[in-house]
């Protein structure tokens, strides 16, 4: 079932957050590659793997799946497909520029144990 975008934005106002500083980095990554914040999607999902069990999975996308969700922060739309969300309910994306390496990270509060990167987990 498709909804519009505005119909989703009610529903599912900010179950995945998106920091400050990961929303310029986004806009900027999806210029770089050829798509546009403004009618563009970042796809988050989750996939078996890592060394925790569960690791994630971003990249960009230009069209919404039948069973895909839509949630909107920070003017970043945001889409996970059905098997991912319960994963992800309350989850910030941020990005870190730290000393342990650049690149997105996902603040999940659904997580019980989480690797050294940061980029596995388990429930």
């Amino acid at each position: 079932m498709f909804y519009t975008l505005k119909q989703h934005e009610k529903l599912n106002k900010n179950m995945i957050k998106v920091s400050e500083i990961a929303k310029k980095k986004v806009i900027d990554l999806m210029q770089d590659e050829g798509f546009d914040a403004n009618t563009d999607y970042v796809r988050v999902g989750v996939k078996s793997g890592g060394c925790s069990g569960l690791s994630y999975d971003l990249k960009f996308d230009k069209e919404q799946k039948e069973d895909d969700k839509i949630f909107v922060d920070n003017d970043i739309k945001i889409i996970v497909d059905k098997k991912s969300f319960l994963y992800l309910i309350g989850t910030t994306l941020e990005y870190s520029g730290g000393l342990n390496g650049t690149g997105f990270v996902f603040n999940n509060p659904n997580a019980n144990r989480t690797c050294g990167c940061g980029e596995s987990f388990s429930l």
